[in-house]
C-alpha cells in the first residue's frame, strides 16, 4: 500500500532538489504538528547545507513580513544541529519567543558552542529574556541566571565581538554592577566598545547616560555616532532634538542619517512631522518612501502617547 504525498513530502522533496520555495511553500514549515516536525527531522540530513541556510534565512524574512507565522518548534529543535550556521539561524527565529524554558538551552550554548557566530547570536537573544525579567514577565531566579551569565561573557576573555554583545544585552538590566560596566565601556579607546555601551544605554530607559549620549552624536567614528543617534531616540531625549536636527544636515553617512529620522519620530512633535513630510515629498526612491512613511506613522504613534501621557498627569491638588 502506497503512503499518501503530502505537501509537506512536496516541499522537502523541492528543498532538497534546491528549487526555489514559494510563499505558500514556506508557510507549511509554521506551526508544524509533532507529526509533521518528525517528517521534516527526518528529511533534514539529506538537505545540502546551502539550501538548509537558504531555508531558514527565507523563514527569518517572512517571520518579520507576517505574524501569524510561527517557526518555534522547527527552530527548537535545530538549536542542536551539528553545523554551526544552523544553529545560528535557529537562535534568529526564536529571537520573539517569550518561553522562559529556551534560556536553559541558549545559556549552554552561550558558555559552550564552538561556534563564535552562535555564541555572539545567543548572547543577543538573551537580551529579550533580561527584558521580560525587568518587567517581571519571567520567574526572578531565571532573570538572574542570564544576568549572572551575561555578566560572566562580558567580563570573560571570549572573542571580543561576543562579549560585546552581552553588554549590549545587559542594558536592559537594572542591576548596579552593569551601570559600572557600561561606564568602563564607554571610556574605552577602542570605538567599537564605545558603542556597544551607548547601545546599552539606549536600551536601560535609565536618563543617567543622557550626557553621555548628547556628547558623541558628532563623534568622529561613524559606529559611535549611529549608536548615540539611536540611544537618544530609545531614551526619548527632548534635549537631543536640535542635536538630531543638526546631525541631518551635516551627516553623510546614509545609516547615521537614517537613524536620526527614526529617533526624531520616537521624540514627535509637529517639526518632526513636517520635516519627514517633506523629506516624503522630495523622495523617488520605493525604499525611502517606505521608511519615510513608516517614519511618520511612528511621529503619530508617539504623538498620541504623549498626548496620553499629558492626560494621564494628575493635577495639581492645591487646584
Amino acid at each position: 500500500m502506497m503512503v499518501p504525498v503530502t505537501a509537506l513530502d512536496k516541499v522537502l522533496s523541492e528543498l532538497r532538489d534546491g528549487a526555489p520555495l514559494s510563499r505558500r511553500a514556506l508557510q507549511q514549515f509554521s506551526d508544524l504538528d509533532p507529526a509533521s516536525l518528525e517528517t521534516v527531522m527526518q528529511a533534514w540530513s539529506l538537505i545540502p547545507a546551502k539550501q538548509k541556510n537558504g531555508l531558514l534565512d527565507a523563514l527569518h524574512k517572512l517571520a518579520d513580513e507576517n505574524t501569524l507565522v510561527s517557526f518555534e518548534d522547527l527552530a527548537g529543535r535545530l538549536l542542536t544541529d551539528p553545523d554551526g550556521p544552523v544553529r545560528m539561524r535557529a537562535i534568529r527565529l526564536l529571537e520573539e519567543s517569550e518561553d522562559p524554558k529556551l534560556t536553559t538551552p541558549f545559556l549552554k550554548m552561550l558558555s559552550g558552542d564552538e561556534d563564535a557566530e552562535t555564541r555572539r547570536e545567543v548572547a543577543a537573544a538573551l537580551g529579550r529574556f533580561v527584558q521580560l525579567g525587568e518587567l517581571e514577565e519571567i520567574p526572578p531566579a531565571v532573570l538572574r541566571q542570564v544576568e549572572d551569565a551575561l555578566l560572566e561573557k562580558a567580563n570573560g576573555d571570549d572573542q571580543v565581538v561576543i562579549r560585546r554583545s552581552a553588554l549590549e544585552s545587559l542594558g536592559y538590566s537594572s542591576r548596579p554592577e552593569v551601570a559600572t560596566l557600561i561606564q568602563s565601556s564607554i571610556r574605552r579607546e577602542n570605538p567599537d566598545w564605545q558603542a556597544s555601551a551607548l547601545v546599552a544605554m539606549g536600551l536601560s530607559s535609565d536618563d543617567r547616560w543622557e550626557d553621555q549620549v548628547l556628547s558623541r552624536l558628532s563623534d568622529d567614528n561613524p559606529s559611535v555616532r549611529l549608536a548615540a543617534v539611536q540611544a537618544a531616540g530609545e531614551l526619548r531625549l527632548a534635549s537631543a532634538r536640535q542635536l538630531l536636527f543638526q546631525v541631518l544636515e551635516e551627516e553623510d553617512e546614509g545609516e547615521v542619517s537614517s537613524a536620526a529620522i527614526w529617533s526624531l519620530s520616537q521624540l514627535g512633535g509637529e517639526d518632526v512631522r513636517l520635516y519627514i513630510q517633506n523629506l516624503l515629498d522630495l523622495a523617488e526612491d520605493d525604499e525611502d518612501v517606505q521608511f519615510l512613511e513608516e517614519a511618520l506613522e511612528n511621529v503619530e504613534f508617539t504623538d498620541e502617547l504623549n498626548r496620553f501621557d499629558l492626560m494621564s498627569v494628575e493635577p495639581d491638588q492645591d487646584e
